[in-house]
């Protein structure tokens, strides 16, 4: 739980830019109306081509590499835990005092409207990768309901700050990873699914501003506050929210996931660095004023954190070996 005497005035700051948050679902949010579905890149089944399509689909995967196809899928099930995540963004301090999921509340609304944003995702990639023949979907159902059964410890302790840092810093990796994947997808000669990639990053980089713009709000509000939850997640250094899919088990999935992720360059250490970066220019953290001791001590830090990740990535080896996961022998 939250310091008493620090939690008060975080849920004053997280109601007073209520009004912001749901400025920016009126102006950017879709409806489901208007949305793109998964459908709209598959093959219709009602089609009497729906054989002809399907086959042009597996053509299309084929030459999609084993490592490339892992990290997809990989992907797919951190997707998939939805469930973890909306728990997770209303269990925060501030976001849903009437604990009511339905509730009208800019923040729950806001809630409700990313993981179901989110949600297609899953269904898109996991329709597409059933279909492509070339994926052991028992094994992959296995870690998609591990991973829900486990949860989600992102370590952020419903501070509703660290909460939304992390979720700023999640899916600007997120958008990351799905970018690169599309990219090696294309390259591989499945341009369907180097579009699908795409069309997740996009949506994914949306959240990224959505996130960064609350954030920013928040330390406009609460300088020292807010910089101190920077701190306080960088400290903690973030956490994969798929990292307890194999928990409870023998498996070592994430850990191959994420070895294969690294060699390919779907997700780096390069990367992590580069999103510490990235917010620390985005939030303006080097010429934030006004700050007292605490607040100056986090900004000092924060702003040469970035530089200490970039000389740790140099120095970090590529992985020799990685083992292939959840595709069929």
């Amino acid at each position: 739980m939250l310091l008493e005497e620090k939690l008060e005035e975080k849920l004053e700051v997280i109601l007073s830019i209520e009004p912001h948050v749901s400025q920016f679902i009126t102006d950017k949010m879709q409806a489901p109306e208007t949305s793109w579905q998964p459908s709209d890149f598959l093959p219709d089944f009602s089609d009497p081509n729906f054989p002809d399509a399907v086959i042009a689909l597996q053509k299309g995967i084929a030459n999609v590499p084993d490592t490339v196809l892992v990290s997809l899928i990989g992907n797919m099930i951190t997707e998939e835990a939805l469930p973890s995540y909306q728990t997770f963004f209303n269990l925060l301090e501030g976001v849903n005092e009437d604990r009511n999921v339905s509730s009208k509340s800019a923040w729950v609304k806001w809630s409700r409207l990313w993981t179901a944003e989110e949600n297609r995702h899953g269904d898109l990639l996991n329709k597409y990768l059933y279909l492509s023949g070339r994926v052991d979907m028992k094994s992959v159902e296995k870690s998609i309901q591990r991973l829900i059964y486990n949860g989600i410890n992102l370590k952020t302790d419903a501070d509703p700050y660290q909460g939304i840092v992390y979720t700023s810093f999640q899916e600007r990796a997120t958008k990351i990873s799905h970018v690169n994947t599309g990219k090696l997808a294309h390259k591989s000669g499945d341009t369907v699914l180097g579009k699908i990639c795409s069309t997740i990053a996009g949506e994914e980089a949306l959240h990224e501003r959505a996130y960064k713009f609350f954030m920013s709000k928040i330390l406009e509000v609460d300088p020292n506050g807010g910089i101190s939850a920077f701190l306080a997640m960088m400290k903690k250094k973030i956490v994969m929210p798929a990292s307890l899919m194999d928990f409870g088990t023998t498996n070592n999935f994430y850990t191959s996931y994420a070895t294969i992720t690294q060699k390919i360059g779907v997700y780096t250490s390069y990367d992590y660095a580069s999103i510490i970066d990235h917010l620390v220019k985005y939030w303006g953290i080097d010429s934030m004023l006004g700050l007292n001791d605490e607040g100056k001590k986090a900004q000092d830090f924060l702003s040469t954190l970035s530089d200490k990740y970039y000389r740790l990535a140099e120095r970090m080896q590529e992985p020799e070996e990685t083992q292939l996961i959840w595709l069929n022998t």
